[in-house]
């Protein structure tokens, strides 16, 4: 790995966890409802996006059947991850996503004819451990149906990552998924009018999510994602969990448990393994 695309990848990781802690903290305080937080961090993202690409006055990336699909799976990702940040802590919910974004894009990975080698697999198998650690049941165990939403939150955004390794400028694709998914998910959120719960401060943090940690953030992943392989990909974003550990305990005032600790450690130790050698 290059260390441009190091760089490129340290600061997509960086918004991906910022998206964690925005989201947990909107939703835990009440300021905004899922579905709304979703629609407005989508439409926000979409805006922000229009707007660099007609600054920088490039061609329009066109609808075909890929970007139908990428914008299906952003809007899965999108909503489920807003769903899921209604019962589980930050960090917690970063390495139940990251973890089956990991899942998603290794399989993928594997069916390619991608293959890790020697130590590489004790690392993947590490990584693969933290992440059950984590869920093994409990007391301190997170909450299952937040889990599950996280769950197809990963695997929206592991699809979505893979349809971006294709991509031939990664701004003006990035622009076309969001607008689409803006729309995919309008009829969505109108049809639970009745649950909707806005305030300025919601509506504020859902803005910076959309506007800045997710269409900037994933303008900036597209770049990175085409430098790196399937499996390398799908790997190095299991760090997002630790830095979003780090943002809730600083900034939500949230506890890191020994369960979470260890189930870190494993995570960095096989990403650590992984990451450190080149695939075959």
């Amino acid at each position: 790995m290059s260390i441009q695309t190091f760089l490129w990848t340290t600061l997509a990781m960086v918004a991906f966890a910022a998206n964690s802690i925005l989201c947990r903290l909107a939703l835990r305080d009440q300021v905004i409802d899922a579905g709304s937080f979703t629609q407005i961090r989508l439409a926000s993202g979409a805006v922000a996006l229009v707007a660099i690409v007609s600054f920088r006055k490039v061609a329009w990336a066109q609808i075909n059947r890929q970007s139908l699909k990428a914008a299906a799976m952003l809007v899965l990702y999108a909503a489920a991850f807003s769903l899921s940040y209604e019962s589980l802590p930050a960090a917690v919910g970063a390495l139940v996503l990251f973890g089956s974004v990991q899942i998603t894009m290794v399989t993928v990975g594997f069916l390619r004819g991608e293959r890790l080698m020697g130590l590489q697999v004790f690392g993947y198998a590490a990584a693969i451990s933290g992440f059950l650690v984590l869920l093994w049941p409990g007391i301190s165990a997170p909450s299952l149906l937040g889990c599950l939403f996280m769950a197809a939150a990963g695997t929206g955004w592991g699809f979505y990552s893979l349809f971006g390794q294709g991509s031939a400028d990664p701004t003006s694709t990035t622009t076309c998924n969001f607008v689409l998914a803006t729309l995919m998910m309008l009829p969505l959120w109108l049809l639970n009018y009745q649950d909707w719960n806005i305030t300025s401060a919601g509506m504020v943090i859902a803005v910076i999510s959309g506007a800045i940690t997710s269409g900037l953030g994933y303008v900036v992943w597209y770049v990175a994602v085409k430098r790196l392989e399937t499996m390398h990909a799908a790997v190095v974003q299991l760090s997002v969990p630790v830095i979003a550990a780090l943002g809730g305990v600083f900034l939500l005032n949230e506890s890191i448990q020994m369960r979470l600790i260890f189930a870190s450690l494993l995570v960095l130790g096989g990403i650590a393994v992984v990451t450190g050698n080149k695939f075959r």
